[in-house]
């Protein structure tokens, strides 16, 4: 090989760049704005258990903030520049006036970080029929299901997608047993909801089901009220449906027999994890943390994905039309990397993101679901969650 030509292979092999700038010439044409929203409404501060974890106020927009600059290093090769915009609703806020007054007829695409409720109001407003919300925040399966909206994509697993995620690794463990202790709150029967689901999917057993009645104050009555209560019939597994925090983590090391601790406290089942670190996410933990001076939450990891689904499909179709973006979304073309070792897809029959689930303790990552073994006919990833046969949505094709 001659030098020069030698000189061109290393320069080509060097410039991480090189490659987007011959795969995405830059058009001559003046460059096409992408310009999504990132929409909020101020928290209150919760009561918490521990002073180990303190309360962060911009989970999912500083993972948006992140994947908005991966964007237009993209957008550099391909004529288009990617803008976030953060609006925060104050906590007596109006956030229907504050979408109407700031959102609509200004931006196609918004991240949308509200519950439930709030988002459903969003979605069913007329000015909001054509924008495309990203949900990064919730995990409630009506939203997924009877409640399910046209113009919503749902960033993080489902509560029955983590439910049987957990289930599979149960069955491949051979831990069929389980009792189920529930919080009083809403959210708690919604995810015992889904661990009953998941447990019938798989053939477990649930010897037994309580209801948490005893103080929050679990220094005072977690010696003598966990033992007393957890008495019951032979379990392999105790489930917690705690998704505040309440009473949970009081729970393991204190039960009459002696038990592992699974749900929403023990092992967990998240769509990130600051334990994670393989296909490349030690990197992703590594920036986010220079960025944001803490571990990456799941929420900002829903964030970052939100905006890099949009960022992705307006690169692949050249477009900035919420339309041609939606289409591509959910066709089979669409792959998004997620750092966890498959592409990411959404699926189109209600708007959810495929993914897999990280199963872990507080301090390792223990496994990742759908677990090797678990077969269905199109992806493995649809074993986790409403397959569609199931789904009670059916989203209109665009």
């Amino acid at each position: 090989m001659r030098p020069t030509n030698l000189f061109f292979v290393t320069v080509l092999w060097l410039s991480p760049f090189f490659l987007l700038a011959w795969v995405f010439p830059v058009a001559a044409k003046k460059a096409t704005t992408v310009s999504i929203a990132y929409f909020s409404q101020e928290e209150a501060i919760p009561p918490t258990l521990s002073n180990l974890d303190p309360f962060v106020p911009d989970k999912g927009f500083l993972g948006a903030e992140l994947a908005i600059d991966d964007n237009n290093t993209t957008g550099q090769f391909t004529g288009q520049k990617f803008t976030l915009k953060r609006i925060q609703v104050a906590l007596d806020g109006d956030i229907e006036k504050a979408f109407l007054d700031q959102v609509a007829g200004k931006f196609d695409f918004v991240v949308v970080n509200l519950p439930a409720g709030s988002l459903l109001k969003l979605a069913d407003l007329p000015a909001a029929k054509k924008i495309l919300l990203f949900d990064i925040a919730t995990s409630d399966d009506l939203l997924r299901n009877e409640e399910c909206r046209n113009n919503v994509f749902h960033l993080l697993p489902g509560r029955s997608m983590r439910a049987d995620a957990l289930a599979q690794y149960m069955m491949k463990k051979r831990w069929t047993k389980w009792f189920l202790v529930v919080g009083k709150q809403p959210e708690d029967r919604l995810y015992a909801e889904a661990i009953k689901r998941a447990a019938k999917r798989y053939h477990m057993k649930i010897v037994d089901e309580k209801v948490w009645e005893h103080s929050y104050d679990a220094r005072r009555t977690a010696q003598s009220d966990v033992a007393v209560f957890t008495q019951t019939d032979d379990y392999d597994m105790l489930v917690v449906a705690d998704e505040r925090a309440e009473f949970g983590e009081y729970l393991d090391y204190r039960t009459w027999l002696p038990r592992p601790v699974m749900g929403t406290q023990g092992l967990v089942a998240v769509a990130w994890h600051r334990t994670h670190e393989q296909w490349g996410a030690v990197q992703m933990q590594n920036r986010f943390k220079e960025k944001a001076k803490r571990w990456m939450e799941e929420r900002d990891y829903a964030g970052y994905l939100a905006v890099r689904a949009i960022g992705e499909a307006a690169t692949r179709t050249q477009a900035a039309d919420p339309g041609q973006i939606k289409a591509y979304l959910l066709g089979d073309q669409f792959a998004l990397q997620g750092y966890k070792g498959t592409p990411l897809s959404f699926r189109a029959w209600d708007g959810q993101l495929r993914q897999p689930v990280l199963l872990a303790a507080p301090r390792s990552l223990v496994t990742v679901a759908p677990i090797e073994g678990f077969l269905h006919p199109q992806t493995e990833l649809d074993t986790l969650g409403y397959d569609q046969p199931e789904t009670l949505c059916h989203w209109e094709k665009p």
